[in-house]
């Protein structure tokens, strides 16, 4: 019987097998691949409680502890990384729902697979793990104020407030409220810790799941805007071509030490795409396809850099001293 570090050990190449045959059957059976649309929103409300579950929100204080790294990831994340793709950004053609799926993609932080990656990459995972909390809630306040800094009228004009609020609640803050009741009341009863240990099943199954739906669902609409994709694909590549090198000088420059520089720089380098996707859905009709298509793309490109990540940061841009 596989175990749960057996799983999670070895989730990385599941989610390769999943996009995979996700992206062939959305494209051999376009029509039932389509039809997965109305399961997104419940798929990926399970898996943020299963990811929700596993962040030690009631240990909030813990996280403050080291300082040192606490400064540098914020500074990693919205300082460096704004400025980044603001700049990426002004290569890209001035079409509004273009670049609001770029700007919720990448300004928001990833705090799932990214400790992951900052594990098999042989970074401070645990830094990560506890950095979480930080990142979720202050990404989910940053956020609206860079869209308008970026934006300002034009994002006003395309996110429409009701369903937005809609998905924000319905598939991130319900989920969180119930997985922080439950840490309080496992500090209480033991079935609180068990229930715990049971979600923590949950999210490699179900991101693998949700990988599925959403490219299977989305993936046969990428030709409607294949002019579009095909230009933000050299962006996501930029990206993550450049916040490596910066997230190693910001850590040299907070004298982090190996293990937390290399988690620095898989911090600034990986992004939130499914937990922003919900928003992207919940845009009007003639937009969110678009919106969600863009995020998606980022999503692929993303996946299949981390792979080189782990290769890479460990053996060559951040070495053990």
């Amino acid at each position: 019987m596989i175990t749960r570090e057996q799983l999670e050990h070895n989730q990385v190449w599941l989610y390769v097998i999943v996009l995979v045959i996700a992206a062939g059957f959305g494209l051999m059976v376009p029509d039932a691949g389509g039809q997965l649309d109305i399961t997104i929103s419940l798929v990926i409300a399970i898996l943020m409680y299963s990811m929700f579950s596993q962040i030690p929100f009631v240990s909030l204080k813990k996280a403050f502890g080291n300082r040192r790294f606490i400064g540098a990831l914020l500074t990693v994340n919205y300082i460096a990384v704004p400025s980044v793709v603001w700049l990426l950004s002004k290569l890209l053609p001035d079409h509004p729902p273009l670049l609001l799926g770029i700007y919720l993609v990448l300004l928001t932080p990833c705090i799932d697979y990214v400790i992951v990656f900052t594990s098999l990459g042989r970074g401070n995972e645990k830094l990560i793990l506890m950095s979480t909390p930080i990142l979720f809630i202050t990404q989910m306040l940053l956020l609206p104020l860079y869209l308008w800094l970026f934006m300002g009228e034009e994002a006003a004009g395309i996110v429409e407030p009701g369903p937005f609020l809609e998905a924000f609640f319905g598939l991130i803050v319900i989920p969180l409220g119930i997985a922080i009741a439950i840490q309080l009341f496992a500090k209480k009863a033991p079935v609180g810790n068990r229930i715990l240990d049971l979600s923590a099943w949950l999210p490699v199954p179900f991101m693998a799941l949700t990988l599925f739906v959403v490219v299977a669902s989305q993936i046969g609409k990428l030709s409607t805007y294949i002019d579009q994709i095909i230009q933000v694909i050299p962006i996501y590549i930029a990206f993550m071509i450049i916040m490596p090198i910066i997230s190693r000088f910001i850590a040299k420059w907070f004298k982090l030490d190996t293990g937390s520089g290399r988690a620095l720089i898989f911090s600034g380098s990986t992004r939130n795409s499914l937990v922003v996707l919900p928003l992207a859905l919940a845009l009007p009709d003639e937009l969110s396809t678009l919106v969600a298509a863009v995020i998606v793309t980022q999503t692929i490109v993303e996946l299949a850099g981390e792979l080189v990540y782990i290769r890479i940061v460990p053996n060559l841009l951040l070495r053990e001293k």
